[in-house]
């Protein structure tokens, strides 16, 4: 087996400026995102800290790749961002405890969440509004768990037109990794490639004054130290 040193040695093939990037996993069995696990993102929503881990789901063809084009819906204008990191499963398992976390995750990635408030509203539950055809972005590549280090060390931060909107650690999490490994294996099997969305800080757009929607011709970052920067613009949809 080549080791990841060797394949860093060998000669580029392609250009980064050639490359077409598609969503790392580009159709995962499961995305799991968790709602309402950062503190700040909590009280700016004027909520209480959950007492358990809230899941909704994403379906593939909401997301695309870095550098691809996100698509604000005719729909609604309340296109919200949310950076968030995102956490790609390596092998099938089921009962994961909180200690073996580690040996299912195949690496980590960047994500934004991108969310149609008003249909997120619609009811309690959130699907609607985060399953927008092209809403949502992850990558721009998987960095391993030995490359990443300490995951609970890096910065998360959310650019729209290269002005800073949101900033935190991973380690402010309400639920931590392992305990979202453990929570989502408990209810399901997990499988490899399957991605858990780890919640976004406070700084989201809906919550600004005055509300601060994505529109065609913004750009938006999701970067995370040692992991990579997400960018993309946003188009109408046709």
């Amino acid at each position: 087996m080549t080791s990841l040193a060797e394949e860093a040695a060998r000669p580029v093939d392609f250009a980064l400026v050639d490359i077409t990037f598609l969503p790392p996993i580009p159709d995962p069995d499961k995305i799991l995102c968790v709602g309402l696990n950062y503190l700040s993102h909590i009280k700016e929503g004027g909520r209480e800290p959950p007492a358990k881990p809230i899941i909704f789901t994403r379906y593939p063809n909401s997301q695309v790749g870095h550098g691809q084009t996100l698509v604000r819906p005719n729909a609604s204008e309340t296109f919200d961002y949310e950076g968030e990191l995102a956490v790609i499963i390596g092998r099938t398992c089921r009962h994961v405890k909180k200690e073996d976390w580690e040996s299912v995750v195949a690496g980590y990635a960047c994500y934004n969440d991108g969310s149609i408030r008003e249909w997120q509203r619609h009811s309690t539950q959130f699907i609607p509004g985060k399953n927008f055809f092209k809403s949502g972005e992850f990558g721009p590549w998987i960095v391993t768990p030995e490359e990443a280090g300490d995951i609970t060390q890096p910065h998360l931060m959310t650019r729209l037109n290269g002005v800073e909107q949101q900033h935190a650690t991973i380690d402010v999490l309400c639920f931590d990794i392992p305990t979202l490994i453990e929570y989502c294996s408990t209810f399901t099997q997990l499988e490899a490639g399957d991605v858990i969305v780890t919640g976004t800080t406070g700084g989201v757009g809906a919550y600004q004054t005055p509300a601060l929607w994505m529109k065609a011709g913004d750009t938006i970052e999701v970067e995370i130290t040692g992991i990579g920067v997400l960018r993309n613009t946003v188009v109408a949809e046709e």
